[in-house]
């Protein structure tokens, strides 16, 4: 058993069931003693590491963005599922040619049922935390300004027709307006709230969409404020110390976590680029939701 185990459960053991913390992927040797009880191969840790990682009392969830690259096969899904326990869920990133404007595959439904929701539905089961569908920065008339991108949104997602719940990012914070909340509500999607130096911050997300009325909530925590991210991976890598807290960021990301316990479950997904190593942020976040002080783990 590692060494931390007990105070992690102990801290583990004051969060509200409903909030999920976890990390983007878990394949980082550097997460030795954080995570792992040894340094082992990112390569090993691709394949064999996740049951490892779901034994951290702290890591309740994961964020998948292999599936961002390429479609995961339904026996991939099999095999994750199969590794951890009932209570653990997954956020998995549909892939990039259905949320990239000009990609011949941009908002197409029936391939993002045969290549996403059919495989992560199959293989995930019940463990499925929320489809997220995170649509890159661009200039916000990439597809005819706001309002028409509220529109193929709206008009994609009912076709879509999700047995799973599915999230929506945005990085373009011009299409960040009332009609793109209003499709989201009406096609029983969800905002995917996110940190990120290209987005606009927390605050004006809330300002905009209005309270978490409709569960569950994603919470993506992925950059620090003037980052890069090839940037903040040459320097910070690799991942097993804060390297820049960010106080003012884990308060807004607790905040609105704790919020959108009332309308269902919460995962929050760290990146190692938010402050220098994920699991160190989640355990500062963790503590920051259990009320106590702040301090760096």
């Amino acid at each position: 058993m590692h060494p931390d185990t007990e105070r992690w459960t102990s801290l583990a053991h004051r969060l509200s069931a409903s909030i999920r913390l976890g990390t983007s992927s878990w394949s980082f040797p550097g997460w030795a003693g954080l995570v792992y009880d040894r340094e082992v191969d990112k390569k090993v840790l691709a394949r064999h590491g996740l049951a490892a990682y779901a034994r951290h009392p702290l890591l309740r969830a994961v964020g998948v963005d292999r599936g961002y690259y390429e479609p995961v096969p339904e026996s991939v899904y099999r095999q994750w599922a199969d590794a951890v326990p009932d209570h653990f869920r997954f956020v998995v990133k549909a892939t990039r040619g259905l949320v990239t404007p000009g990609d011949p595959t941009f908002l197409d439904a029936a391939l993002a049922r045969d290549d996403v929701i059919g495989p992560v539905h199959a293989g995930l089961g019940h463990k499925v935390g929320s489809v997220l569908f995170q649509f890159p920065p661009v200039p916000p008339s990439t597809v005819g300004g706001p309002r028409r991108f509220a529109e193929a949104l709206y008009r994609f997602l009912v076709a879509l027709d999700a047995p799973v719940p599915v999230a929506v990012e945005i990085r373009t914070p011009g299409w960040l307006t009332p009609d793109y909340g209003a499709a989201l509500r009406h096609a029983r999607a969800t905002h995917g709230w996110v940190v990120h130096p290209r987005m606009a911050d927390l605050a004006r997300q809330r300002e905009v969409l209005g309270p978490v009325e409709t569960g569950p909530t994603v919470i993506r925590w992925m950059l620090a404020p003037g980052q890069r991210y090839e940037g903040a991976r040459d320097a910070w890598s690799p991942f097993d110390q804060l390297q820049a807290p960010d106080p003012v960021n884990r308060a807004a990301v607790a905040s609105l976590a704790t919020e959108a316990t009332a309308a269902g479950p919460v995962y929050v997904v760290v990146n190692n680029k938010a402050e220098g190593s994920s699991p160190a942020s989640i355990e500062a976040l963790a503590r920051h939701l259990a009320g106590e002080a702040e301090t760096a783990p």
